[in-house]
């Protein structure tokens, strides 16, 4: 079996896109699905620092394919009074033993950080190829998710060197089948939504050997449309957290950027086009690598979500179903920039 009908065969089994699975629907097309409502959570701050607070409706302009937007809404969400949720991923599926022994060894330092007393509500969830295991209910009690995580027994997974394309078809269906299954779990839950995804990230299965037909292609842009505004949707915001720290290559560690430009047709799409990386920074958060203190990444991430502020615009019409919509967030004020997610596609024709 060729390279690229193994590719083929992972997609069309993962059972996402516009189809879905029995056991994971899609989140169902919200507002801003071709001419809607647009709610977006945007951070503001320098290019280095934290985000900041106090900024007003008028320090930001909203742009929708280069065209400004009137902002409908504006709300500035700072501290404790953010209505989050955290959710800590352990990729089993993508990490050996080794280095998920590492990594629940940092998250539960993570954990018990100010004596185990969390800032929000948060959970633990498992993806291996068996699904997605949820260890307890959303809990500020970091000590006892703590004890949850230490009675645990995460399996080990099955995929072996004779699967496709040595594993990595599988490793990438079961990686986006456990991102759907939770996305789909938090879409009718309300707020803001974080996802700290501990991984070695997902495979790319891309490069100068890897050619994709027309109709393949079409396959992935239609897992690209569905995986982004699912996200959107169920207002996620998607971080990555290498385990491996030094032990990841360089070279390894940013080849990612090269798909970080959003797809506005089947002929530009990659399978590296649906990596964790790559869907994290376009969700709006961040992709950290070549740290060995993962606890102190995890802390990272959380200081990055907050404050921030939720910017509304109506979505201009669009000429297409599926048509990409690149968003840029704008202030007014000198040496702050705006992070969100980098866009969405339409789901209706106008």
């Amino acid at each position: 079996m060729s390279l690229k009908t193994r590719i083929c065969l992972a997609f069309i089994l993962a059972g996402l896109g516009a189809a879905g699975s029995p056991a994971q629907q899609p989140v169902q097309a919200g507002p801003g699905a071709g001419g809607g409502q647009i709610v977006l959570d945007v951070v503001a701050g320098p290019k280095s620092g934290r985000p900041v607070a106090d900024l007003q409706q008028q320090d930001f302009t909203v742009l929708d394919n280069k065209a400004p937007q009137t902002i409908t809404s504006f709300k500035a969400v700072t501290g404790r009074e953010a209505k989050l949720e955290v959710t800590v991923v352990i990729d089993a599926v993508n990490a050996d033993p080794q280095i998920i022994s590492v990594a629940r060894i940092e998250i539960d330092k993570f954990l018990r950080v100010e004596g185990g007393h969390l800032t929000y509500p948060t959970t633990i969830a498992i993806v291996t190829d068996k699904g997605v295991q949820m260890l307890d209910n959303f809990s500020t009690d970091g000590n006892a998710l703590s004890a949850a995580l230490d009675k645990d027994e995460i399996a080990l997974r099955d995929i072996n060197g004779s699967s496709g394309y040595y594993g990595a078809t599988e490793r990438l269906q079961y990686s986006l089948g456990g991102l759907t299954q939770l996305i789909t779990s938090e879409a009718a839950r309300p707020g803001r939504k974080i996802m700290l995804w501990v991984s070695p990230g997902w495979p790319l299965l891309s490069g100068p050997n890897t050619t994709l037909d027309s109709k393949q292609q079409r396959e992935i842009f239609g897992n690209v449309v569905s995986v982004t505004n699912q996200l959107r949707q169920g207002r996620v915001t998607l971080y990555s957290v290498n385990p491996l720290g030094t032990a990841e290559s360089v070279g390894r560690a940013s080849y990612y950027q090269e798909f970080l430009k959003g797809v506005s047709k089947p002929s530009q799409v990659n399978v590296a086009n649906l990596g964790l990386p790559v869907l994290a920074i376009q969700s709006g958060g961040k992709a950290i690598d070549l740290s060995n203190d993962v606890a102190g990444s995890l802390q990272e991430c959380l200081a990055d979500t907050v404050p921030y502020y939720e910017i509304g615009f109506s979505a201009p019409p669009s000429a297409k179903a599926d048509e990409y919509h690149q968003i840029e967030i704008k202030v007014g004020k000198s040496g702050l920039t705006a992070r969100t997610r980098q866009g969405y596609y339409s789901q209706a024709q106008p």
